[in-house]
């Protein structure tokens, strides 16, 4: 799923209608997450390391507290925590779900040190959820401005993958048009496509939302 800040509704006192149907969509897969595992693994693109469980999105305008785990210890949140696990953390709560590890990808990491990755999360013991956060382009037609034409047939190859369960079709993500296209997601999709190759497990999919409301591709879908 994505991750930007308006998922919050006290960020977007203005728009809470607006931004409703990706709100909605979002909570529910984490609570079908939350239902089939308590603890979660969330996968998204970055360097920067988490010392706390504790965070909040204060640097985006409303000092929401979030944490990472159903019992966190300290009462100090992170202000520095990365944008994606606010969000998973945010998430976390929302379903009720026990504990979020971290696992930060290196966006320049190469593909088959995302599969490796993946398929490493796939031989976990017990119960273990994975939460792939990841935007698509941030180019297509919106407030935003900088428009792309190509925007939305990338979002579309996504999407199709997300609703098909299709791992190779996540590995045949152009990298260099997605880096042209500030698709921020492709890293964590490349680890999903780890996972589902591993043990040659069958998958089916369900895709909640695969819109661009705001000149930013958001994709929502869950993979069992």
């Amino acid at each position: 799923m994505p991750h930007p800040p308006l998922l919050l509704p006290e960020l977007v006192t203005g728009a809470v209608t607006d931004t409703g149907a990706l709100r909605a969509a979002c909570v529910r897969a984490a609570k079908q997450l939350a239902q089939a595992a308590p603890t979660w693994i969330a996968v998204s693109s970055g360097s920067l390391t988490c010392g706390n469980t504790l965070g909040t999105f204060r640097g985006y305008g409303v000092d929401v507290i979030v944490s990472l785990t159903a019992d966190p210890a300290g009462t100090t949140p992170d202000p520095a925590m990365p944008l994606p696990l606010l969000v998973a953390a945010w998430l976390r709560g929302e379903a009720a779900a026990d504990h979020v590890r971290p696992e930060l990808v290196d966006p320049a990491a190469p593909v088959a040190e995302r599969l490796a990755l993946g398929e490493r999360l796939a031989a976990s013991e017990g119960e273990v959820g994975l939460l792939v956060l990841g935007d698509g382009s941030n180019r297509h037609p919106g407030p935003a401005g900088h428009a792309d034409e190509r925007a939305p047939g990338y979002d579309a190859l996504v999407s199709r993958a997300l609703a098909e369960a299709d791992p190779e079709a996540l590995l045949d993500l152009d990298p260099e048009l997605a880096a042209e296209l500030n698709v921020t997601g492709l890293p964590a999709w490349q680890v999903l496509a780890g996972v589902a190759r591993h043990g040659g497990r069958r998958w089916r999919a369900e895709l909640l939302y695969s819109q661009a409301p705001y000149g930013v591709g958001y994709h929502v879908a869950v993979w069992s």
